[in-house]
């Protein structure tokens, strides 16, 4: 493809971005996120808080879907943008391809989702654009030092973001261990890791006031199911292959002795490759114990453009460039069929109760509307609760033990608060009785259909907190808060909360009360049923 084509279509895919991003329904996930937006703190339960803190101000500005995904929208230019000045010197021509190969890879074509992981890959690439801008200087002062220490501070508020942005600081090491040979090199990496490190020590801070929450969730709660499975790595290859485009490995492959050359011989290709093989190669291996993202790969990706630039003749990388415009064109025709299909067509998916709450949350949510005025609104997973949530502009608890992730409304809603007080609980399956009678003085059951979906609702009047903390609020402390006694603490609200007269969250309080609770006798009905919402 000719470089004069591809920027004549380039505002139909700006132009289609930002179409997606306003008629794409807020998912779950992003409706979370902005939970997290609509209660500004110096942290949130399951990651560093920097997405929260954008939503914060974007939603001083506009609820519209398209505003809170501005940072989504903006992103691919700045990444290409970013791959232009790491080209540049190697040629404008090959510049502007880097540029358009980047825009055109699969990500950043239908990718309009504000989620945790837009500031690592933004600052995770200007990061990465400071760290080369101080190479390129290669002195002991002045410039250089002023480049690496915004490279650290860069990475530090990628790391705000989430937590494997580490991982290029992992990378910025072993680059300046074993590849580079300036002199400046262990002066710069000294001011590059000051920079960062005011990020991590108050990411530290906050969790040691706040439950561990961060440490728990990443390092413990969610990685007690892994193990050895072949479909991880396989998934990790098959992300891999997706997000660069099989072509563009197959010719980095292919011609690895020239790619090789453009390595060992400039300094951009260098850090294109180490920074992104070393990211990418511990990916691989934590794939051999669990699955990876597809989205963690992400902050990476460009580097292949940007290597493929710098390293492979023009005629190659205009077949490529070619080749990925078309593979983007298809992208964007299956997504415009897609959003023009009825809602009808997924009738037959077993996730079609989950699209219609998506897609159509004004009509479920018409069916509650008589139960506003009188009653608490929850369900029984984070996802719908945070999409109806978002929809209604009011407050969705999650009612029960939940699960690993997105923890969040944990620290929002004070269960003791609605003692004695009424609870809608909305579900998407046919509830038993049982299940929910412990926890009321009264139930009532109602059903309602919206596009042949049936929704149910438990009508809790009474709602008994003492029975609720004993037989929830107990077990999720043992179960997603059991703090390590090796970590100092300052503070766990929860804890605080709900068991104020125990040494909160440690591992030895919550062994002592397990112990306890399983000498009593078998809970009655109601608690195996919120437990397995674990």
């Amino acid at each position: 493809m000719p470089m004069r084509r591809f920027w004549f279509w380039l505002p139909a895919l700006v132009v289609f971005r930002v179409w997606f991003s306003a008629v794409l329904p807020m998912t779950g996930d992003e409706a979370y996120f902005v939970f997290w937006g609509e209660h500004p703190a110096g942290g949130y339960y399951d990651h560093p808080p920097m997405v929260g803190w954008w939503l914060t101000g974007l939603l001083a500005i506009s609820r519209a879907e398209w505003v809170l995904r501005l940072p989504a929208l903006v992103l691919p230019l700045v990444l290409a943008g970013g791959g232009w000045w790491l080209v540049r010197p190697h040629g404008a021509e090959r510049a502007r391809m880097a540029a358009a190969l980047i825009l055109l890879q699969p990500v950043n074509v239908w990718n309009v989702l504000i989620t945790t992981d837009t500031p690592v890959i933004l600052f995770s690439m200007l990061s990465l654009l400071a760290y080369v801008a101080a190479w390129r200087s290669d002195r002991k002062t002045g410039p250089a030092l002023a480049r690496n220490a915004l490279a650290g501070a860069l990475l530090g508020l990628a790391f705000l973001g989430k937590y494997f942005a580490a991982l290029l600081g992992i990378a910025y090491l072993v680059h300046m261990l074993f590849i580079r040979r300036d002199a400046g090199r262990w002066l710069g990496f000294s001011v590059l890791l000051l920079a960062a490190l005011p990020a991590p020590i108050y990411n530290l801070w906050w969790n040691s006031g706040h439950c561990w929450v961060n440490i728990l969730f990443n390092f413990m709660n969610r990685n007690k199911a892994a193990g050895f499975s072949w479909n991880n790595p396989l998934l990790f290859i098959a992300s891999l292959l997706y997000l660069a485009t099989p072509w563009l490995l197959f010719e980095l492959w292919r011609r690895r002795r020239e790619v090789a050359a453009s390595v060992r011989d400039t300094r951009e290709a260098s850090a294109a490759w180490w920074l992104m093989l070393l990211p990418l190669g511990l990916f691989a291996l934590m794939s051999l114990g669990r699955s990876v993202g597809l989205h963690w790969l992400v902050s990476f990706i460009p580097l292949f453009a940007v290597l493929a630039a710098i390293a492979l003749p023009p005629p190659v990388l205009a077949r490529l460039l070619k080749w990925t415009a078309l593979f983007a064109a298809a992208q964007v025709l299956a997504i415009v069929l897609v959003a023009a299909l009825p809602l009808q067509t997924w009738k037959n998916s077993r996730l079609y109760d989950g699209i219609v709450l998506t897609v159509r949350p004004g009509e479920l949510l018409a069916h509650l509307q008589p139960y506003a005025d009188d009653y608490l609104f929850a369900m029984d997973g984070y996802s719908p609760a945070a999409t109806l949530a978002y929809n209604a502009q009011r407050p969705f608890a999650v009612f029960g033990a939940g699960s690993v992730h997105a923890r969040q409304d944990d620290l929002i809603t004070d269960w003791r608060a609605q003692n004695g007080r009424k609870v809608l609980i909305l579900l998407k399956s046919a509830p038993k009785a049982e299940d929910y009678a412990p926890f009321f003085d009264r139930l009532d059951f109602d059903e309602f259909e919206v596009q042949g979906v049936r929704y149910y609702l438990v009508l809790g009047q009474g709602f008994k907190y003492d029975t609720y903390h004993e037989r929830v609020l107990t077990r999720i402390r043992d179960r997603f808060y059991r703090i390590p006694a090796w970590l100092p603490q300052r503070g766990c609200e929860f804890c605080a909360r709900y068991f104020p007269d125990a040494k909160a969250g440690t591992q030895a309080g919550a062994s002592r009360d397990a112990a306890h609770r399983r000498s009593a006798q078998r809970p009655p009905p109601g608690l195996d049923y919120l437990a397995a919402k674990q």
